[in-house]
């Protein structure tokens, strides 16, 4: 595991800020190669561009929904687009931030508010390379039916092991906020749920999905979308025999093995649709 430095963080739960966290204009300029991705490889850069389209067309992400990944020479900062949605974000879209969620670079662009999601993430788990934030419509009402239970169904999905735990934001601020992960200290809680889990639901808000590469992850946004589908479509027909501990463990190993052949598909769909 990569080895990540402290942060000290000064977590903030007064008055709502604005969703979108401005900076500045949303549309300004980089003020310099610098606030491009920093020193990130190119490659790692241009997969985080195809990752967002990936899951727009996938069906996981819509206007609202984002996608990061770490740093491929700095493990303390991580890779994020600007606030824009999912779908229109290019590699020019990059930014780089460091783990108090705060952009490393000057940049006067705006950036999403829920950036603490990745930055408690990449603080908690050294072996999380890549996080996925989205609204998955299919998986949201399993935060809201806990008896539901959103376990694996098909073998394609055995990452969700016994089921992913599901976040309560009112445990942290009652019953009168806006669902939004809008600081480090609601970050921290978020990461604390997911544990050394592989996804986290969110009441009445969404999922996050976590993966040791930017692939994986979005190999476990999109089947957490698709086993969602399969289940609610199962529990209507009667009792559901899920996957058992041993097979979901196979399963996500085997398949997870050959995570090039989704992602080279899913992402030369994306570019065509460009």
């Amino acid at each position: 595991m990569m080895p990540v430095a402290s942060v000290t963080l000064t977590p903030s739960m007064t008055a709502p800020s604005q969703p979108d966290s401005p900076i500045a204009s949303p549309d300004a300029a980089p003020t310099g190669a610098a606030a491009v991705a920093g020193s990130a490889s190119a490659d790692l850069v241009q997969d985080v561009a195809d990752a967002n389209r990936i899951l727009f067309h996938q069906g996981v992400v819509d206007a609202f929904g984002h996608v990061s990944a770490r740093h491929d020479k700095d493990p303390t900062r991580f890779l994020l687009a600007r606030n824009i949605a999912p779908a229109l974000v290019t590699a020019a879209d990059i930014l780089e931030f460091a783990l108090d969620g705060e952009p490393a670079c000057p940049d006067a662009r705006r950036v999403y508010l829920e950036r603490f999601i990745h930055a408690a993430i990449y603080r908690a788990r050294p072996d999380v390379h890549a996080v996925v934030h989205s609204h998955s419509p299919a998986v949201v009402p399993f935060s809201v039916v806990r008896s539901a239970g959103l376990r694996p169904v098909s073998h394609m999905c055995g990452f969700l092991g016994a089921g992913p735990p599901i976040f309560e934001i009112r445990d942290c601020v009652g019953d009168e906020s806006d669902l939004l992960i809008r600081d480090n200290a609601l970050g921290d809680a978020l990461a604390r749920t997911l544990g050394d889990g592989n996804v986290v639901l969110m009441r009445g808000h969404g999922a996050t999905a976590v993966g040791p590469s930017l692939k994986i992850a979005v190999y476990r946004a999109v089947y957490t979308e698709v086993n969602a589908r399969l289940l609610a479509d199962a529990l209507r027909l009667g009792p559901v025999e899920y996957l058992s501990p041993g097979e979901a463990h196979m399963t996500m190993t085997v398949n997870e093995g050959q995570v090039d052949r989704p992602w080279a598909m899913w992402k030369a769909a994306a570019r065509r649709a460009l």
